[in-house]
């Protein structure tokens, strides 16, 4: 790293006495950092340091928290300079005791907790609860306050940030990068986002790019490539790129203060210019690239070997102050070194000239409300989606895409919220039958346009439906927006949705802590997925675009706060989105196919099945005032078909069979500790599936999440479920059910086989059944579609 020496004489920004104070601020966060990693008593050293004020087990991040704690206090000089709005997302990995700091020097934290009270006592409890059993963890958990990032898995802080600065126009967002951080596949894609961000409508993200040079156990890649290759690679991202670098103190406080205010000069020029003329023209936003030691103000050597600018001081710098003395003396040398004694006055308390450098009230960034989304959301306005009915003169008679009906409902909740509603996905808006979003509302662009985008590309600077072949950006910039108080939508293919499996799990995680643990977190917007061009319609794309598991990962996660819905038609589906879109602390996921479906129920009835989940299909059913001797089960729209489809056949041979008929929309109704919403009783739904009849379920997904979900259900041991088998190809709609064994021929000859009374006598049917799939395969091969009485099949009453 080079030497501050080195670099030229930096601007004189900040008057002696400020800068003397906002370093004594910043090793005040130093401090109370490093306190977090080791004490557990005698918090303010007002005596000699003993093994038994250690903890016994020394966890956390030490190496990002000087240079995070630095770039806070510069930001809380702007923000009293300019009365900023502005909130902080911490990127670099277990980064928390940096802002756990700066929360608690600004008096929010204890104001949250007040336990943690401003004086002795306690940071003490400050301190203890750090990593501790029954504390707190080490990344910026739901429990930080002004935290809208946990940084629990690196990669996502900057789309964060820009979505939490969409429709937000007078915010500021800073985002610290890590170097490390910046290796992942979600950040590099996340620098695109200045191709989005309008600022007329929009707020500002500043990106910081700590390069403090070392990962765990190596150095990181942007920290070991030449400054002139790393500029240009930042410039040609969109970025205008400035470098604070250096390891003196003073000279790095007058370089960022020089350059912080020259970014924030640049933004509300850009910014003022862009709303005075009304052009939204991409401008080069500023960042920063911070160049400062691993573990900055730390100890530099620990038994011989480098510390301060290494990887050692990344996690604990010194391992074993407890059972070595040595150590406990460098440790106590250390915490002595920011001379506390100067910082907190008596009853421990930062001392007031100090006090008075933290920005006031909701100024604060612990305390800025976009922090807590839920404290500025609005609900939406909503149009009746009653008005976008699908006509049901019968059930099953007619074929339309539910998703078609959809983009209808979506266009106009668009229309009704153009200030907090936005639509996300990877370039298949149109392609997932959503089209009608654009009469509302164009594609967000602010990259360069082309004479024959106006053909249709549907682009415009003003755009709300965000597209861009990254579902990592997309999820980033989809729940920094929720989480900052507004609505939205994503869709996205089935098969690729995995791409996000790690990031919903993280935000499940955040949601499941806010909602139970934390009442100070107001409920946020809840994430909706909708999940479509499915396993079963996928005609050319074959294999690689068939796997519905998305919902295994998803029901591994607390019914608190998600939910799975399979509507089997289009009243259905919008039923579910209109209840889903006013839902708050959830993640939504909807299946629902683009591709025309039969569709069954009218609006009403739509909606009285939605309501309850889970429920028998009347017109359906043949067992009206019997015992039935099978249940029909099913839940997803092919599922749902091929199940009506086998009951046909069945009722044709079999006149005397009593079969009911159940169809699932609400996946989570199957567990019984969740299924009984409106007073329905587990009895109630039990019933649903008999309590000694075969049940023949066919799942839209793995027939295993049926089991799992269903193994403490009356009747489990009767419970035989078809599903997807990991088997298709280049296949068409009913010979890929076929070869999965979820085709109606394969049903009806499951029942067969179940049923008591059809042994025998439906041996003949059974073959017949077995014909069928014969012909109907040849077919699919030798023609290369299905039969016109597959394809265009109805339900026959």
């Amino acid at each position: 790293m080079a030497e501050a020496t080195s670099r030229p004489t930096p601007p004189q920004t900040l008057d002696p006495n400020t800068l003397r104070n906002m370093d004594r601020y910043w090793r005040a966060c130093n401090y109370l950092s490093a306190g977090m990693i080791y004490l557990r008593d005698n918090p303010l050293l007002r005596e000699p340091l003993k093994p038994e004020h250690i903890k016994n087990r020394l966890l956390g991040h030490w190496g990002s928290d000087p240079g995070q704690s630095f770039l806070l206090v510069h930001l809380n000089r702007l923000i009293n300079k300019l009365d900023l709005d502005m909130i902080y997302v911490a990127g670099p990995g277990h980064g928390a005791p940096a802002t756990l700091a700066h929360s608690y020097l600004e008096g929010h934290y204890a104001e949250i907790y007040p336990d943690r009270s401003e004086d002795e006592a306690g940071m003490r409890r400050f301190f203890r609860q750090f990593s501790f059993p029954g504390g707190i963890g080490s990344h910026c958990t739901p429990e930080t306050p002004g935290s809208i990032h946990e940084g629990g898995e690196l990669g996502y802080s900057l789309s964060h940030g820009y979505g939490a600065a969409f429709d937000n126009p007078d915010l500021i967002v800073a985002v610290m990068i890590g170097d490390g951080e910046a290796e992942t596949g979600p950040l590099a894609t996340a620098w695109h986002s200045n191709k989005f961000l309008n600022p007329i409508r929009d707020g500002a993200v500043l990106p910081v790019l700590h390069l403090n040079g070392y990962k765990i156990a190596n150095p990181t890649i942007l920290a070991r490539i030449p400054r002139e290759e790393l500029e240009a690679l930042l410039t040609g991202y969109g970025h205008k790129p400035y470098f604070v670098e250096g390891d003196d103190p003073d000279s790095m406080h007058q370089h960022m203060a020089a350059t912080l205010d020259q970014c924030i000069g640049e933004i509300r020029a850009i910014q003022q210019h862009a709303r005075e003329t009304n052009d939204a023209s991409r401008p080069r936003w500023p960042m920063i690239v911070l160049r400062s030691p691993k573990g900055w103000t730390g100890p530099k050597e620990v038994d011989g070997h480098k510390v301060e600018g290494s990887w050692r001081a990344h996690q604990v710098p010194v391992l074993d102050p407890v059972a070595n003395g040595r150590s406990l003396k460098l440790v106590e040398e250390w915490l002595r070194s920011y001379e506390p004694e100067s910082l907190f006055d008596e009853s421990g308390r930062l001392v007031k000239e100090l006090r008075e450098l933290a920005p006031k009230g909701a100024r604060r960034i612990s305390a800025n409300p976009h922090a807590n989304g839920g404290l500025l959301s609005k609900a939406l306005d909503l149009p009746p989606f009653r008005d976008y009915a699908v006509a049901v003169k019968k059930p099953g008679g007619a074929y339309t895409s539910p998703t078609d009906a959809l983009g209808k409902f979506l266009r106009d909740v668009m229309r009704h919220n153009m200030t907090n509603f936005r639509v996300f996905g990877p370039d298949e808006t149109a392609s997932n039958k959503l089209t009608a979003i654009y009469d509302a509302s164009a594609k967000t662009w602010l990259a360069e346009s082309e004479p024959n985008d106006a053909d249709g590309g549907a682009l415009a600077p003003d755009g709300r439906v965000m597209e861009m072949l990254s579902e990592h950006t997309l999820e980033g910039w989809f729940e920094g927006y929720v989480l900052t108080g507004r609505h939205g939508l994503f869709a996205t293919y089935e098969a690729f949705v995995h791409v996000i499996d790690s990031m919903f799990n993280q935000h499940a995680k955040w949601l499941e802590k806010s909602k139970r643990e934390l009442r100070w977190r107001q409920p946020v917007p809840s994430i909706n997925l909708l999940i479509t061009s499915l396993v079963w319609r996928q005609d050319h794309n074959g294999f690689t675009h068939q796997d519905p598991g998305f919902l295994d990962v998803v029901t591994n996660k607390s019914p608190d706060v998600v939910r799975i819905y399979l509507p089997p038609d289009a009243n259905c589906l919008l039923s579910v989105a209109d209840h889903c879109l006013r839902s708050r602390d959830y993640v939504n996921v909807i299946v629902a196919d683009k591709q025309p479906h039969l569709q069954y129920l009218d609006m009403d009835a739509a909606v009285t099945h939605c309501t309850k989940g889970i429920g028998i299909w009347n017109w359906a059913s043949t067992d009206q005032g019997a015992e039935p001797d099978v249940v029909v089960a099913c839940a997803g729209d092919i599922a749902t078909m091929e199940a009506l489809a086998a009951v046909q056949l069945l009722k044709e041979r079999f006149a005397d069979l009593k079969i009911r008929f159940v169809n699932v929309v609400d996946l989570f109704r199957l567990m019984p500790e969740h299924a009984h919403p409106h007073g329905l009783s587990n009895r109630d739904f039990d019933s649903l599936f008999t309590t000694s009849k075969p049940v023949i379920f066919n799942f839209h997904s793995y027939a295993s999440l049926v089991h799992k979900l269903t193994y403490n259900r009356t009747n489990h041991d009767n419970l035989h479920v078809h599903g997807y088998h990991e088997k298709g190809n280049i296949n068409t709609p009913l010979e890929l059910a076929i070869i999965n064994q979820v085709n109606r021929f394969s049903l009806a000859i499951d029942v067969i086989d179940r049923v008591p009374k059809l042994r025998g006598v439906g041996d003949h049917a059974k073959e017949w059944l077995r014909g069928q799939i014969i012909e109907h395969l040849a077919h699919a091969h030798a023609e290369g579609i299905d039969k016109e009485e597959i394809s265009n099949w109805t339900w026959r009453s």
